[in-house]
This record gives C-alpha cells, structure tokens and sequence, in this order.
C-alpha cells in the first residue's frame, strides 16, 4: 500500500465517524467558552461570558461584529472538536449571530482588507438543485458593474466528504481582484450516505452535481454579469479531480444512465435548464470550459477508490476518471494549470505526474508547479490563524499564478 492510499484510508475510515462526532456532545450543565482575540476590528457578546468562561448550557449569545477603517467583516464564527478534520468551525457572514451554547467552544471574527470585497457584490447560497437532503449552493462574486466577463468556477475540496463553499471565499476573492472574472464557488453531495441521505451518494452523483451547478451558472449568467460562454474551473483536492471531471468528462454529459444498462456511463446534471434537452447541455459545458486548474488533486479512481461504490468496477472507475479520458488537442483543446505542494502528504508527486505527461502526450498544455515547502489545502480558507496564514504564504501568490494563466486563455 503506498503513503497516498494509506492515508487515504485514514480519511476514508474517519468520514463514517464524522457524524458521531459532531452530534457527541455531552451532556452538562456548563461549557467553556473561549473568546478568540480579533485582528483589525472588533466584537462583543451578550450576554456578557464569565471570567471563568462557563457558561450555561442552552444559553443563546449574540454576537456583533464591527471592523476596524480599511477592513471589512469576513465572518463572525464559533469552532469546536469534532468531525472530519478535528475541529469544525461555523461561520456567519453578516455583522451578527446568535449561538446557542451546546458543547465547548471558542468564538472570534474575522476581518479583511477593503480593497478585496469593496467591489464585489457577493450572492451567498444560491440554491441549484436539491437531489437529496441537502440544498445544493453557489456563492456568486460579481465585481460590481460586471458585463459579459467570463467566469471562474471553484469546487472545494474535503475527502469528496466534508466543507462547502465557503472554504474557497478566500480564493475566490483573489480571483475576483482586478474585476476580470466572474467568481463562483460552488458545494455538491457528500458520499455515501454523510448528508444524511437515505440511499448512499456514488462518486458519479457529484460529478453530476457539478454539472447541474454549471448548467444553472450558465442560466443565469446574464443577472451575475458573466459570459455563459467562457468558462475557467479549478478545485483543490477532492475539488481537483471533481474540476477535472467537468473539464475532460463533459462530452460524456447525457441521459443514457450510468452503467445500469447498455454499458452506458453518461452523467445527468443534477439542475437540468428548463427546457433544455441534455444534448443542449452537454454541448453549451463542453463548448464553454476552456482552461482548467485542478490543485493537488488525484485524477484516477485507483487513488481514491476507497471512496468508491463496493460493486464498482473498472468501468466504473474509468468513467469518473479524468485520467482515463484526456483528449488529443486536435479533438479538443483543454489547458491546464496544476499545482501541488512538495510536503503535501496526501498527494505526491506520483499521483501527478502521469496525468501531465498524459496531457502533454496529446499535445495539451499543461504548467505544473510544485509549491516548494507548501503542505496540502493551501488554497482553503478557515477562520483559525494558520489556516489564514498558510493562505497568505501560499494562495495568494499561487492564486495570482492561476489567474494569470486563466487570462492567458480566455483574454
């Protein structure tokens, strides 16, 4: 077993306990409650927290938030342990928020510079489809004014099992600097049955999603200022091999099922355009995704099959891999930008690279960039301060790399 697939299991084997753990509270009368030391600006919380920082369990904080001349409010957010990762976070993007002490927990706010948000408006949770339990969201960053600009689609990372879109807000805001695209982070079901779901969800299903949230962006595109046509995407982790699904995988778009009968893989958007035939769709996606940015991410089932159906097979497993399907530059020109940190422990070098010298094989091209003494996820962003600060070492001057490259493109 290599490093990668080990420590994919490990991931693998902590999603099912994800859920136990967030709901493991304990039942007391008192919980802790640390307050978090703000940066450029400020907050306070009634009622007021204790010297001691216990507080009585059920008790309802309201907290507001207000920044300091030149900053604007990120999020107002609690964190506490549990869930995927250690720890999980619940953030709030307007100037208050209540929370209803049920477990310990720290409270803070987050605060950024005026010249990232002051000219954007920003849509949060936009809804495009609902498959299962969970509503399926976008956050829309549209610089203000915007006219025909293409897009930029982020798909987040987490284990094809955990965060949404948020996480990629402080990407999206460095692509969204010189008000040259259209930012939009999207969120897609989780596998297996994590939200909630009665009947598990395939890796298929969230390619679909994908899908559905591009057909619906496409819909759209004139109220959020973008060109339906042009199109860049990127995604970082799970989030990578998911863009490079919806890159490669798109002509495979159709209604045909996914390997239940006649040998058919095709995938059904999860939003459909009312009106539209799937042929429709599947043209105007392909025509328009023209460069994508896949970070540190696998792009063969045999690196995450862990998170695959038991039945599946190598059919299966080469329909949802981009790897399986690169085209020749003649049939389809599909650049791409890849970057991946040298101490990343989840995906190594040998995951990369024959996905490059694939692409590169039918002629595509391809930068790939290995982020010297940068680890995985560099380009999410969370509210605790190495989380940020790793964003600031690492995603702000990767995030200008990828831009530069989209502009390549699509200007």
């Amino acid at each position: 077993m290599t490093k990668t697939t080990c420590i994919f299991s490990l991931i693998f084997m902590s999603v099912f306990t994800m859920a136990a753990n967030i709901e493991g509270k304990t039942i007391q009368e008192n919980f802790k409650v640390t307050l978090v030391s703000p940066e450029n600006g400020a907050y306070n919380v009634s009622p007021e927290i204790p010297e001691d920082g216990m507080v009585s369990s059920g008790t309802e904080l309201t907290v507001q938030a207000s920044p300091s001349e030149g900053f604007s409010l990120d999020a107002i957010y609690y964190t506490y342990k549990g869930g995927m990762w250690g720890t999980t976070s619940v953030e709030n993007f307007t100037g208050s928020m209540k929370i209803t002490v049920d477990r310990d927990m720290s409270i803070g706010a987050t605060f950024v510079e005026d010249d990232l948000v002051n000219n954007l408006n920003v849509t949060h949770d936009v809804v495009y489809a609902k498959p299962g339990v969970k509503p399926l969201k976008y956050d829309v960053y549209s610089p203000k004014g915007a006219e025909n600009l293409p897009f930029a689609i982020i798909v987040h990372g987490g284990g094809w099992s955990s965060n949404n879109e948020d996480i990629m807000r402080g990407l999206a805001r460095e692509l969204a600097k010189g008000n040259r695209y259209v930012v939009v982070s999207i969120d897609y079901r989780w596998v297996n049955q994590l939200d909630g779901d009665e009947e598990p969800n395939s890796m298929h299903e969230l390619i679909e999603d994908v899908f559905g949230a591009i057909a619906h962006i496409q819909e759209h595109a004139a109220e959020y200022g973008g060109d339906p046509t042009k199109i860049a995407i990127t995604g970082d982790s799970a989030g990578g091999h998911l863009s490079a699904s919806a890159a490669i995988l798109s002509p495979m778009i159709g209604d045909g099922g996914f390997g239940k009968a006649n040998d058919a893989y095709e995938f059904l958007p999860s939003y459909m355009p009312h009106g539209k035939t799937v042929e429709a769709v599947n043209k105007e996606i392909t025509e328009a995704i023209k460069v994508v940015a896949p970070s540190y991410g696998p792009f063969s089932a045999e690196n995450f099959k862990q998170f695959m159906p038991e039945q599946a097979g190598k059919e299966y497993f080469d329909a949802v891999s981009p790897a399986a399907h690169v085209p020749n530059v003649a049939d389809r020109a599909i650049p791409h930008f890849i970057v991946r940190g040298t101490q990343d422990p989840l995906i190594s070098n040998e995951v990369v690279q024959p996905y490059v010298e694939d692409l590169k094989k039918n002629g595509q091209t391809v930068e790939y960039i290995q982020v010297e003494g940068a680890g995985h996820a560099f380009f999410d962003w969370k509210p605790d301060a190495q989380t940020r600060a790793t964003f600031a070492k690492f995603g702000v001057p990767y995030a200008a790399e990828m831009k530069s490259f989209f502009d390549s493109v699509l200007y």
